[in-house]
């Protein structure tokens, strides 16, 4: 049975939005070293392998705001959607700790074998996806680890990532401002200018309104966490595009 590099809900949702999940899955393909990158299961179960619970509050949130979602079925260790196809960590080789036996010494060959049949058919289909209304608005959600090997605790329960284009966050953030129990970050724990990643390429070449939404992965580690959110970030984003008159 041919590998699906990725998976879409709700294809004929009617509405504006489109709701991404880029790092959605923990998969290796069995023609990517036989389905193992070298690690051991505690690695690919981290936040290194895939964003856990980011899966499912796209799903959810896709579902709330009727529009469709799309998600990829491998692993970022195999090869990264969200980064451009010239961006050095496009194969990681460390990450957060942990070696990457099968891409330490993946070359050439190897990397065009994973672009091809992961990586570009993946963006071809979201590429469709965003095209489909001339006034799409394109949320990509994430999760992230409470810490780093190494490093402090992030404060964040949720993070606003953003680029040159902040019709959609700028509103956001500031909903989000108000809420007294959620800790918000600004363009953290992570800047949102990276240059050739899924929102450059699908949103702000194409001058579409767009957020990425980073959620802190231990808020959404079962599946009622991950509707609340949902629940919760779904009005606010609605709110948010009617104040910005996107």
């Amino acid at each position: 049975m041919r590998f699906e590099p990725y998976h879409i809900d709700g294809a004929d949702r009617p509405s504006r939005w489109l709701v991404t999940c880029d790092h959605a899955a923990n998969t290796v393909p069995d023609f990517v070293n036989g389905g193992d990158l070298g690690l051991p299961p505690e690695d690919m179960a981290r936040h290194i392998a895939y964003d856990p619970g980011a899966l499912g509050v796209a799903r959810a949130l896709a579902e709330a705001l009727n529009g469709p979602m799309i998600g990829s079925n491998f692993s970022r260790l195999v090869i990264d959607p969200n980064r451009g196809e010239d961006d050095p960590t496009l194969l990681m080789k460390l990450y957060d700790g942990s070696i990457i036996p099968a891409n330490r010494h993946a070359g050439p060959v190897e990397r065009e074998t994973r672009l091809t049949r992961l990586y570009r058919p993946y963006h071809a289909a979201l590429a469709e996806l965003a095209a489909r209304r001339d006034d799409t608005i394109i949320v990509s959600v994430h999760s992230f680890t409470r810490q780093l090997r190494g490093r402090l605790p992030r404060p964040w329960h949720v993070g606003i990532l953003y680029a040159d284009d902040t019709r959609l966050t700028a509103p956001l953030l500031a909903r989000l401002g108000k809420e007294a129990d959620i800790c918000t970050g600004d363009n953290e724990p992570y800047t949102g200018r990276l240059p050739g990643d899924a929102i450059d390429r699908h949103a702000l070449r194409h001058g579409r309104p767009n957020a990425l939404i980073e959620l802190r992965n231990d808020l959404i580690a079962h599946h009622e966490d991950q509707l609340h959110w949902a629940k919760r970030l779904a009005p606010m984003l609605q709110e948010a595009a009617d104040i910005a008159r996107v």
